[in-house]
């Protein structure tokens, strides 16, 4: 089974909102936020900084997103702010911008009535690691319970360190609505502590680790509301697809979207009155302070029949800091 918030991320409909980069309650050897987010106060929306709320709704418009998923840090230690993000989402986009929060604590009956009313739809547990297989009779298995009442869907949400039967009661008991089972993963951020914890990189693979992937799945695979979310499946359909979204949703007319979801386009030098004397429609062509970008093509052409001196072929996200993939010259 793959629950709607899932879905949502599965075909890169999902903004990322980074709410809160501070944990108070332990520090996991596998947390994977790097440097630019562990321990800092800076909301994102994607890769965009959050100065306001306008940027928040900018950013979702801009990839025409289908929803939003909520994490940190611990959103529920930055509750207010939380629920803030959740109203104006909801306000924004109507009922249908599904959302959910990613939590690392249990954080009682009041967190999850405000956190219902606020707009939030789903909410994924992830208890910690030495509780694992003794959550039965504790706030672990209250919170489910007390989640649902307040309306929202409870679930949980591991890294794929062990199988762990428990979690398998929980949805048969009817406790949890579903599990999703994360690929064991190396980052920029955890790289050092998961080494220091004897895990290396799978061989062939640049972010997933040697575990018991293959246990995993024979205790937890065959059950419908599990599901096993492949490192490669998070790069090659998620972020891929999220991209994707963006860069079709924000592409100008001379733009071509590539299958990684990045933009190409021509970026040359000469005037506009240069391009005019060569017929370029406007469409075809914008004007910066500096230099005019085009239709990389045409402006392959124009080099190539000696009507412009250079340009080059840029390669380009269409995230907010448009960060260059790469740069081509033509001469």
């Amino acid at each position: 089974m793959i629950s709607k918030g899932c879905e949502q991320c599965a075909k890169g409909g999902k903004m990322v909102l980074f709410v809160y980069g501070y944990c108070d309650q332990r520090d996991c050897f596998y947390c994977p936020l790097g440097e630019n987010r562990k321990n800092v106060d800076t909301v994102y929306a994607n890769e965009r900084e959050v100065e306001s709320d306008e940027d928040v709704l900018t950013e979702a418009h801009r990839m025409d997103a289908l929803g939003t998923s909520i994490t940190g840090g611990e959103p529920q230690e930055a509750l207010d702010r939380t629920c803030h993000y959740l109203s104006l989402l909801k306000e924004e986009f109507g009922e249908d911008h599904h959302t959910h929060l990613y939590t690392g604590i249990t954080g009682g009956r009041e967190n999850m009535r405000r956190l219902s009313e606020a707009g939030l739809d789903e909410i994924r547990f992830h208890p910690p690691l030495d509780l694992w297989g003794d959550l039965h009779g504790t706030e672990w298995e209250e919170i489910l319970y007390v989640a649902r009442e307040e309306g929202l869907t409870p679930a949980f949400e591991i890294p794929g360190i062990r199988a762990e039967p428990e979690f398998l009661d929980f949805l048969d008991e009817g406790a949890a609505e579903f599990c999703n089972v994360n690929e064991f993963e190396m980052s920029d951020g955890n790289y050092r502590r998961m080494q220091e914890k004897g895990y290396d990189l799978r061989e062939g693979h640049m972010s997933a680790v040697e575990s018991p992937k293959e246990e995993i799945l024979s205790v937890m695979g065959d059950h419908d509301r599990v599901y096993f979310c492949t490192s490669v499946f998070k790069d090659a359909a998620q972020h891929r697809r999220r991209l994707k979204r963006m860069a079709r949703k924000i592409r100008r007319e001379f733009d071509e979207v590539t299958d990684d979801g990045t933009l190409v386009y021509g970026k040359t030098w000469v005037t506009e009155q240069r391009l005019q004397e060569l017929g370029v429609p406007e469409e075809f062509y914008t004007v910066k302070s500096d230099h005019v970008e085009l239709a990389w093509w045409l402006l392959e052409e124009m080099v190539d029949e000696g009507d412009v001196g250079e340009g080059e072929i840029v390669e380009q996200y269409p995230t907010v800091d448009g960060t260059v993939v790469e740069r081509t010259p033509l001469v």
